[in-house]
């Protein structure tokens, strides 16, 4: 409590009751898993409804989904894999659209929780595409995959003792650590200023002598909703060109 204004306890901003199952159990039911069921079936019906349409000229669903394809096709997976990696476009614009809808609740009322604050949502993305990238460097290399990822052609022989930890952290441990992190860390960061500057704006609005900052407060948190619009949206977009940064790298053993 400061100045008379008290705070809610920070564990409130993560923790959230399951609606049915047994409390603490990982299969319960809350509002996180809700959101990642809601952004499942949008992402679905998205595409669902964009693919029905045989419009000529887009418009709604089908401008929106083939605008997003468009720019995921030519703004990451030829921009980091080529040609060749068109094939692989449909999970990385899955992963895209499902992080960023995931993200967007946020800002979106009654809700105000991004999924991906929470560190299951991010580190279950992380694992499918270490998984992805793997079977694609098997799929591509063969079992050469794992000695061409770990020893990189050109290096001598002698710093191989040095190399061969170095690389196997760094493509197997680091790379899906370091995106579940990077995900799950900046979402929560905004989880928390947001959610900081709402409970900031409500309690100056019921404290008499500290009502004149308010405008303050609630400009700032105006400007950090859509602050967190534009990190919803990037942070899908980093994650996406990442993963396909990691799949690319698959594709062909480094030279």
């Amino acid at each position: 409590m400061i100045l008379g204004l008290e705070f809610p306890p920070i564990q409130n901003l993560v923790e959230w009751p399951n609606w049915f199952g047994p409390e603490g159990s990982w299969y319960g039911f809350n509002k996180i898993a809700f959101i990642n069921v809601v952004a499942l079936v949008v992402t679905s019906l998205l595409f669902f409804i964009a693919g029905r349409s045989k419009s000529l000229v887009p418009k709604g669903a089908q401008n929106l989904v083939e605008s997003s394809v468009d720019f995921i096709r030519e703004g990451i997976v030829l921009e980091t894999m080529g040609p060749e990696g068109i094939k692989y476009l449909p999970y990385l614009v899955s992963l895209f659209f499902f992080i960023l809808i995931t993200n967007i609740f946020e800002v979106i009322p009654f809700f105000h929780m991004p999924a991906n604050a929470r560190m299951a949502g991010p580190a279950v993305l992380a694992l499918f595409t270490w998984a992805f990238y793997i079977a694609v460097g098997l799929k591509h290399q063969g079992p050469k995959y794992f000695i061409n990822a770990v020893a990189p052609s050109g290096v001598p022989k002698a710093l191989l003792p040095l190399v061969i930890p170095i690389e196997f952290l760094s493509t197997f441990i680091v790379r899906p650590f370091s995106l579940a992190v990077r995900l799950f860390a900046n979402m929560l960061a905004g989880h928390i200023l947001l959610v900081t500057f709402s409970v900031l704006c409500i309690t100056l609005f019921t404290a008499s002598l500290l009502a004149i900052v308010l405008p303050l407060s609630f400009a700032m948190l105006v400007g950090l909703t859509g602050f967190e619009i534009m990190v919803a949206f990037l942070q899908a977009y980093i994650f996406t060109i990442l993963a396909a940064v990691y799949i690319g790298s698959s594709l062909h053993a480094e030279h």
